[in-house]
């Protein structure tokens, strides 16, 4: 079996929802000569490089067509030593990566007759507990961004009233004026010490919460590294009342002495993982045991070859993993599969614009959970399927 050709879809979804302005999700289908596609994913559908994933996926294609598409272990380390910047990473090279591993996980399943998770060991979990992500933009069809108390509250009484038990929310993201921070305006201030006004917006969103849902749901605290040290640890005191769960980015990861710090000075478990890279990428915020949570995102952490053997590195420091997910339907699908399969799963993270009718078309099948409860998808390969009719008016190029 030989792979022949690839299709790259950029998919600009806010051609038809023009809410979904800052989203664009990019995919990946490989083809081979016995008639056999495997379908991958780019994680970088959110914040600026959406068109650097197209043109990766581009650029890596005359490494793959030729190629035996199950040999997926030797085709990683291809891709990550003889493209001179494998080596050296980032998200755009291993965002590219990712989606081919996933691909050619896909097609291996389908020639195999199974699906993913049979492959990498069988399943150690069935239904996979879910949380609503991301409650700042509401739960629901509509994007919107949560500004007042009540309104952050409405939006967890919705997630609950659908079965979750457990949520997360970034309550610093969006600032009382409604504007998104990091899109187009960063707060320095929150790099340094946190003014009373911020530390209070904060805590009266997540205060709201807990009071709308109750002693027994799970809060997640998501920050998206848009703190300082010192200003993380301040907000990490002002919610502990909270009873959270985790707390998620609340630096970036590139200095894990920073994480350290943090993790000394609260009782909140900590996570990260998003803009973590492959194995290297997690070793040291691993070694210095800061961790509760991994989160590696396998569109961006090097597919499911690579994600897996992260999961196994977190196992050995008691670490637990819940896959990050803020993509399109394929990253849906992949992730399941890992998070099935693996003994160390913790939580499966539903984000909010998975609900949104121009994500949700992309492909054939709509994988949402049910009563806060995910299934693996149990067809062979990913179980997942591009939507023809929708993704032909988003396609980018195709390498023969």
């Amino acid at each position: 079996m030989k792979i022949t050709k690839i299709e790259i879809f950029d998919c600009e979804v806010n051609r038809k929802d023009p809410s979904m302005t800052k989203f664009n999700p990019v995919m990946v289908r490989v083809h081979t000569d016995e008639g056999i596609s495997g379908i991958g994913e780019v994680g970088l559908a959110y914040g600026a490089g959406a068109k650097a994933a197209v043109g990766i996926l581009r650029d890596f294609a005359p490494f793959v067509i030729g190629r035996d598409p199950m040999n997926v272990e030797a085709l990683w380390e291809m891709l990550f030593r003889a493209t001179y910047w494998g080596a050296g990473g980032g998200p755009v090279i291993y965002g590219g990566i990712s989606a081919y591993d996933i691909a050619l996980w896909d097609i291996r399943g389908q020639v195999m007759g199974q699906p993913i998770y049979q492959l990498l060991g069988g399943k150690t979990n069935d239904n996979l507990r879910t949380y609503a992500s991301q409650l700042q933009y509401g739960w629901g069809g509509v994007h919107v961004q949560n500004v007042t108390p009540e309104q952050y509250a409405d939006s967890a009484r919705a997630a609950i009233a659908e079965g979750y038990d457990s949520v997360k929310v970034d309550p610093l993201q969006i600032s009382r004026d409604g504007i998104k921070t990091g899109t187009g305006r960063l707060n320095p201030k929150s790099y340094g010490i946190l003014s009373y006004d911020d530390v209070q917006m904060g805590v009266e969103r997540i205060a709201a919460i807990r009071e709308a849902v109750g002693p027994s749901v799970n809060i997640i605290c998501e920050i998206h590294s848009l703190l300082g040290t010192n200003s993380a640890i301040q907000f990490a005191r002002a919610i502990e009342p909270y009873n959270i769960f985790y707390y998620e980015e609340p630096v970036n990861p590139l200095n894990s002495k920073n994480f350290e710090k943090i993790s000394a000075k609260t009782n909140i478990p900590l996570a990260t993982g998003e803009r973590s890279y492959t194995r290297w990428g997690y070793r040291e915020l691993l070694e210095k045991q800061t961790l509760a949570v991994v989160q590696p995102d396998l569109c961006l952490v090097g597919g499911i070859t690579e994600g897996k053997k992260i999961c196994d590195m977190a196992n050995v420091y008691d670490a637990t993993v819940q896959v990050h997910v803020c993509g399109g339907p394929v990253s849906t699908a992949a992730s399941l599969h890992l998070e099935a399969v693996i003994p160390n799963f913790i939580i499966h993270e539903h984000h909010t614009y998975a609900l949104k009718s121009c994500i949700r078309e992309l492909c054939v099948n709509d994988y949402q959970p049910d009563n806060g409860q995910f299934k693996v998808p149990d067809a062979p390969g990913l179980g997942q399927a591009l939507n023809e009719e929708v993704v032909k008016d988003y396609l980018a190029h195709t390498i023969e």
